[in-house]
């Protein structure tokens, strides 16, 4: 197999969900850092770089999700999940909603400030991160970075 070759590159069965997934994973906690920033520097530049890169964590985390079922398809040819990789699964939907749940939070205080207080925006960011992290973590041990299944 020739590793230039755009047909193994685009058609590998699983390798764009291994490549897709870091985006997600690096756009939520570098808006979180941002959001952090911005509360401690009572910076508007700052929150305002929290928003863009939480709406592109929202945005990308669509494709992770699809490559990952595509990936449960072409592998396992849709066969039951179960143990860590059905828990793999919730998680990252769980993980998928909390980011879009920040993402409307994020938008709901563009457009109207004071709709809450940073409070439960940045607690609800503390949950999205850390459903982010379990479920990159199950991930490596699903797919056998992180040791065996």
């Amino acid at each position: 197999m020739n590793p230039f070759d755009p047909k193994s590159v685009l058609l590998a069965k699983h390798a764009q969900h291994v490549a897709l997934v870091h985006f997600p994973i690096a756009l939520i906690f570098v808006s979180v850092l941002f959001d952090l920033l911005s509360l401690r520097k009572q910076s508007l530049a700052l929150l305002r770089a929290a928003y863009y890169t939480v709406i592109v964590a929202a945005i990308s985390a669509v494709p992770t999700i699809a490559t990952g079922l595509l990936a449960w398809q072409f592998q396992l040819e849709g066969a039951r999940l179960k143990g860590n990789l059905r828990l793999h699964l919730i998680l990252a939907l769980c993980s998928s909603a909390m980011i879009w749940l920040v993402c409307w939070f994020h938008v709901k205080e563009q457009r109207k400030p004071q709709f809450h207080s940073p409070g439960t925006r940045l607690t609800l960011e503390v949950v999205a991160v850390a459903l982010t992290m379990l479920t990159g973590h199950l991930g490596g041990f699903v797919s056998g970075v992180n040791g065996p299944v």
